[in-house]
């Protein structure tokens, strides 16, 4: 009772309901909520202090930058939606919040398409190696579950993975190193409506989640760039919970070794029986493995799943 007292206490401000309902639509700086408010900074950030120490809000840093998002686990994350639920979006101030929020994710875009641009030759010259990535797509749609409660994209990139498999899950989340990546994946996930996912910076090796809570993880294109693969099968193992299952997709063996210099590849790919070792050695078992043959660079899938009860529905395949 005195947490849900805590919680209506600290929705009871019509600032703070404002900033619950836009929060609910993605996450959001001290700095873009000022924008949208109209307030100053230490105002917004003194009303964001109330809603997070009442668990309403949920806090995380990312470099220099601060995010915050409506919670959504628990007696808070069910409080919240309530509330969120309850304004009324024909209200004059609610519409000129979301203009503004309109706004916002604009001058955010307009970021990430910068970004896109000035980097456009690399990412075209590595996608004209393989197969179309729509074909990638395709099989990772066939070989992810029909339905999760949890899902989590490592090395999230721009999103497209985290777009493409979010619809199938009640949460979602994606991981990256990058701001300037989990900017564009931010762009990305709010054009799609995707409300339910949220995006962290971090480090792949120690990611910021607790054991056992993901049914599902995938790492698309990602393992290439890494120096020690085999701690990113351990972490992916400690992540998913029993019967949950990991996606991976990566490069059969090439040797285009100006890819290390041109675009920082670490590995020149993996063959099937060394994937299968790691997997393995983490816990993971190897229950379905497909290629897609490319000129010259050859995209393997591995599907595992970490043994135990229960775990995600049936796969669509």
């Amino acid at each position: 009772m005195e947490a849900m007292v805590a919680m209506l206490r600290a929705a009871a401000e019509g600032a703070r309901l404002r900033m619950l309902a836009l929060c609910a639509d993605g996450e959001l700086t001290v700095t873009e909520l000022t924008d949208i408010l109209g307030m100053s900074q230490p105002a917004v950030s003194r009303h964001l202090k109330i809603l997070t120490e009442s668990g309403l809000m949920v806090r995380f840093r990312e470099g220099a930058w601060v995010f915050h998002r409506l919670a959504d686990e628990g007696q808070a994350g069910a409080v919240a939606a309530w509330l969120v639920d309850a304004c009324n979006v024909d209200d004059d101030i609610r519409r000129r919040d979301l203009a503004r929020l309109a706004e916002v994710r604009a001058r955010r875009g307009a970021l990430a398409e910068a970004y896109f641009r000035e980097n456009a030759d690399q990412w075209a010259e590595i996608r004209s190696l393989y197969v179309d990535e729509a074909q990638v797509e395709e099989r990772l749609l066939r070989m992810a579950p029909a339905e999760v409660d949890d899902f989590l994209d490592l090395g999230v990139g721009a999103g497209r993975i985290l777009e493409l498999l979010a619809p199938r899950a009640q949460r979602a989340s994606g991981l990256d190193l990058s701001h300037a990546m989990l900017t564009a994946a931010r762009d990305r996930i709010a054009a799609a409506g995707l409300s339910h996912c949220s995006l962290r910076q971090g480090d792949l090796y120690a990611t910021p989640f607790q054991d056992g809570r993901f049914d599902l993880v995938t790492a698309h294109l990602v393992l290439h760039y890494l120096d020690n693969p085999v701690r990113a099968m351990i972490e992916i193992a400690r992540l998913l919970r029993p019967g949950g299952e990991a996606i991976l997709a990566d490069f059969a063996p090439h040797d285009l070794d100006h890819l290390r210099d041109a675009h920082a590849h670490r590995r020149l790919g993996f063959s099937s029986q060394e994937v299968r070792r790691w997997l393995a050695d983490a816990g993971l078992e190897l229950v379905e493995e497909d290629q897609l043959a490319g000129d010259p660079l050859t995209v393997c899938l591995w599907r595992a799943r970490k043994s135990g009860a229960g775990g995600v529905l049936a796969a669509a395949n």
